[in-house]
């Protein structure tokens, strides 16, 4: 089947080869022109081993264009803070949870293809705008994900969501499929994957193999949607699915495993 040619919005997104060129120092041409490759390759590069980062701010090369971090704002860094804090009340946890999901939710819908279209405006004048193509969808990792579904829904009322429950043995820690429940038609449809937390990136591997494999979705139509994301999980889930589309807002060693937790009131803090 020939995709649709698409229109996507320009948006602001730091990829994490545009933050190394941020992080890097401007030199002229003629230097740059003298360094071999060899001499680039072999430059020292040690990484911080919480945020992944060399001494110049940058990212590793394993971080393509498809792994797109959010800029980090004095805002969003103030609702990261704010999630992490443990004297932070469930009330505030998850009102400043929601905002940071609808943030990355919005730019997750700028991943999906849009199509030219012309409207008349209520004065009679031509406008000529885009719309979302149809065939999109979301799953939710249960449970975590379902957090995210209510800003997915405000923003895309008659979106359908799947849900997909993986498990992980205790002892093993191998990942398994619970039960999915996806809309049949998944396999034409581009999949927004939604799971905030991503430490090992366990369950979310085994998920999209799952929605690879037994729902025969392409790897290419699955954008996977995040909050917090550790150097480890960012490396291993670009290693399995070099074509996946991957938006989180930061990578850190830490993530804050209590979020599920805490957004839905079953940690008993309050």
């Amino acid at each position: 089947m020939v995709e649709k040619a698409k229109e996507k919005k320009d948006v602001e997104i730091k990829t994490a080869d545009d933050l190394n060129k941020d992080a890097t120092p401007k030199v002229t041409e003629k230097a740059e022109n003298e360094m071999t490759d060899a001499e680039m390759k072999e430059a020292p590069r040690n990484y911080d081993p919480v945020t992944l980062k060399d001494e110049k701010g940058r990212y590793p090369p394993c971080f393509g264009g498809k792994f797109k971090i959010l800029p980090s704002t004095d805002q969003i860094k103030e609702l990261q803070t704010i999630i992490r804090d443990k004297t932070t009340s469930r009330s505030d946890f998850k009102f400043v949870a929601d905002r940071l999901i609808r943030m990355v939710i919005e730019e997750g819908l700028n991943q999906l293809p849009y199509t030219k279209c012309d409207v008349t405006t209520p004065t009679g004048c031509n406008y000529s705008g885009l719309r979302y193509e149809k065939g999109n969808c979301g799953v939710a990792i249960v449970r975590s994900g379902e957090a995210m579904e209510k800003a997915l829904q405000d923003c895309c009322r008659s979106m359908r969501i799947g849900k997909i429950l993986v498990d992980s043995d205790s002892e093993t820690h191998t990942a398994h499929v619970v039960f999915a429940k996806l809309p049949e038609d998944i396999a034409d449809r581009k999949v927004l994957l939604l799971y905030p937390i991503m430490s090992s990136g366990n369950k979310v591997c085994k998920a999209i193999q799952v929605i690879k494999e037994d729902y025969d979705v392409p790897e290419e139509h699955i954008i996977f949607i995040n909050l917090f994301c550790t150097p480890d999980a960012a490396q291993r889930i670009l290693t399995e699915y070099p074509d996946l589309t991957i938006l989180t807002t930061e990578v850190h060693a830490v993530t804050p495993n209590h979020f599920g937790q805490r957004y839905f009131g079953t940690d008993h803090l309050d």
